[in-house]
């Protein structure tokens, strides 16, 4: 099975690390290709026997499965010009939630796929979020869902719900990290605790909490309780954090929606010119 990867920015370099480092993928059977020539370069630098290549086009011909890392508004343009390129084994992946399944099979003529990666990916865990494009034969998706479970835990999404499953899977370990930061912030500001020692402690309080969900031993709301002692310090503070982050998380879904519904509006216009 060969891989081609076009656009290797940060997601596209996530890609071929996670293909890599799961052994799903041998490194002399993934192709990249980037339109700043020195980005794909670099992958194949930190990932030996990766090879370069010179156009999309180059990427295509050398690939069964390849993955569109672009940004929303570059999809268009990438690939309109290659619509007679594509065989109908192939299958064409999109890692970006604007670009809806239905656009991306009016753009492409063979079997494709929406898979949307997160960070912890880079760890070989955490989800996938997957959505089946309708010409994709049940081969495919064996195929597919396969490949991601070497890295990840897949998980079939809707369109409706690609916006906010992407918030929380692929967005959250940034939401998370800010949330760490400023707990650390405040112990450092409030206390005479170093920055490294509070760093420290969160760093393996965060490594522990993930390994007591990942073995089913507390639900969220069991953890809270067992760690939490009636008239006691960790009651004082979720008391302040509740009354600090009430409706801060309805705002953040809500502002997420919002930058999805916009981006949209800037990419469904390029589409509209295939219904025509």
């Amino acid at each position: 099975m060969r891989i081609g990867v076009i656009g290797t920015g940060t997601i596209g370099s996530l890609i071929v690390g996670a293909f890599i480092n799961s052994k799903s993928v041998k490194p002399k059977n993934i192709y990249v290709m980037n339109r700043t020539r020195e980005k794909a370069l670099a992958v194949a630098e930190k990932f030996q026997g990766v090879n370069v290549c010179r156009s999309a086009e180059e990427t295509i011909h050398s690939s069964d499965i390849i993955v569109i890392c672009v940004k929303p508004l570059q999809f268009f343009p990438l690939l309109e010009p290659l619509r007679s390129l594509w065989h109908t084994d192939q299958l064409v992946i999109s890692v970006t939630s604007p670009i809806s399944v239905p656009q991306l099979e009016k753009l492409i003529p063979c079997q494709v796929a929406r898979v949307i990666p997160s960070i912890v990916n880079e760890g070989l865990s955490g989800n996938t979020l997957v959505t089946f494009g309708t010409r994709m034969t049940d081969f495919q998706k064996f195929k597919l869902w396969n490949l991601l479970g070497n890295f990840s835990k897949p998980v079939e999404i809707n369109e409706e719900n690609i916006r906010v499953a992407s918030d929380l899977s692929s967005c959250g370990p940034a939401f998370l990290s800010f949330f760490l930061e400023k707990m650390i912030d405040g112990a450092v500001e409030t206390t005479s605790v170093s920055r490294k020692e509070a760093s420290q402690l969160v760093t393996e309080m965060i490594i522990g909490f993930g390994r007591l969900l990942e073995d089913n031993s507390y639900s969220l709301p069991e953890l809270r309780k067992k760690v939490t002692v009636e008239g006691g310090i960790t009651g004082v503070g979720l008391n302040i954090l509740e009354q600090a982050y009430h409706s801060e998380f309805n705002r953040l879904f809500a502002a997420t929606q919002k930058k999805f519904i916009e981006d949209h509006q800037k990419v469904d216009p390029q589409f509209k010119v295939l219904d025509d």
